[in-house]
């Protein structure tokens, strides 16, 4: 006969307050803009002369940088220096290596607004910074975040339930 744990009733299926327990909300990799010749890469491909059909210098560029390009991606994800970013219902997290040690992090009642700020090498990768403030202060940078207006959507929902129910805890 085998036993089974129950975990506790929630009142939301699988949503876990602050107060219990760190859940993993979303994760994000930085993509190759997170780098300076990433960057750099990046305006290459994006030089749109002559513009006669898919024939482009920028295409050329990215045809011929291909090992470069993809050593750039590798090293992003390497075992040993790869970065994640990863959004909790705690806070936001900047992981390193296969064993996820912490570089460095910020509590989701740090920051009141997020900057989406995009380098130049940065929109060909589709890809920004996010920048979190409190009033004027920057307090946490991610860097070359792919997509960032969505990985900002999440990080502001996060943050905006987070708060709210800090407020109603310590109104209780």
């Amino acid at each position: 006969m085998s036993t089974a744990t129950v975990s506790p009733p929630q009142a939301i299926a699988g949503v876990t307050p602050a107060e219990v327990a760190e859940t993993t909300i979303m994760i994000v990799w930085p993509s190759n803009a997170k780098f300076a010749l990433g960057r750099a890469l990046g305006s290459l491909f994006a030089i749109r002369f002559p513009d006669f059909y898919f024939f482009r210098l920028g295409n050329l560029f990215a045809l011929l940088s291909i090992p470069i390009a993809l050593a750039l991606y590798f090293l992003r994800i390497a075992p040993g220096v790869g970065l994640r970013y990863r959004l909790t219902n705690r806070r936001v997290l900047v992981e390193k290596g296969l064993r996820a040690v912490i570089e460095k992090s910020v509590e989701l009642d740090r920051f009141d607004a997020i900057d989406v700020v995009v380098r130049p090498g940065q929109e060909w990768y589709h890809a920004g910074d996010l920048v979190f403030r409190l009033g004027n202060v920057e307090t946490f940078r991610l860097e070359g975040v792919s997509r960032p207006e969505a990985f900002k959507a999440v990080c502001l929902k996060a943050h905006q339930a987070y708060v709210s129910v800090r407020k109603a805890l310590r109104r209780a």
